[in-house]
């Protein structure tokens, strides 16, 4: 039968075709290393003739040894002329990005109110200080109450404030009452039954 495309290898880098990819493929087998430095570098002239724009007129092969690299999976033992890319340099491992616990799973308030706490922890005590606790656990009732309108209690906020301040900030339920909300959920409800009434 013919032997499809479909059913050989993967190639690396197609545009070389597959009868290089073959080529390549036999020279990392070759167990003798001065012949697999041989075919090495006669593959990189058969490339060099098929492909002369990637040489130019300096006759470089610095991306054509690069490119026999990685068309053999990094797999290719010789003496390369130059320095060749590496796999960690072509495929670089993505850095982890840095998330503090909190952020996570406080993070239907938003990275702003977090932070806003956390500077308010830090204040004196005082008037201001106050006021400002009064105004973020408004804000975070608010968000709440838009996310989850059933069973948001002031309870919850002053335990989540706790909690983001580090223990910083501790409130006396007595001592706060933080405004009522209709949620945005409630308000569409309302407003649909309204106009079946009509």
């Amino acid at each position: 039968m013919i032997p499809y495309n479909t059913s050989e290898p993967h190639m690396l880098m197609p545009e070389y075709g597959r009868n290089i990819q073959r080529l390549v493929d036999y020279c990392v087998k070759i167990e003798d290393r001065e012949e697999r430095q041989r075919c090495a570098t006669s593959i990189v002239e058969v490339m060099a003739t098929l492909f002369p724009d990637i040489v130019g007129d300096k006759g470089n092969r610095q991306k054509i040894w690069d490119h026999l690299n990685i068309m053999s999976g990094f797999q290719l033992d010789v003496d390369f002329p130059c320095e060749v890319i590496t796999k960690e340099e072509l495929i670089p491992e993505p850095k982890q990005i840095p998330y503090s616990g909190s952020l996570y799973r406080f993070r239907h308030y938003g990275k702003n109110i977090q932070s806003m706490i956390r500077r308010v922890a830090d204040m004196d005590n005082c008037v201001e200080k106050d006021q400002l606790i009064f105004l973020l656990g408004n804000q975070m009732k608010k968000q709440l109450v838009d996310q989850t309108p059933e069973n948001v209690s002031d309870s919850k906020v002053f335990s989540d404030i706790s909690d983001i301040s580090e223990g910083k900030i501790q409130i006396d339920p007595t001592s706060y009452r933080l405004n009522e909300y209709i949620g945005v959920a409630n308000k569409t409800t309302s407003s649909k039954s309204k106009k079946k009434k009509k």
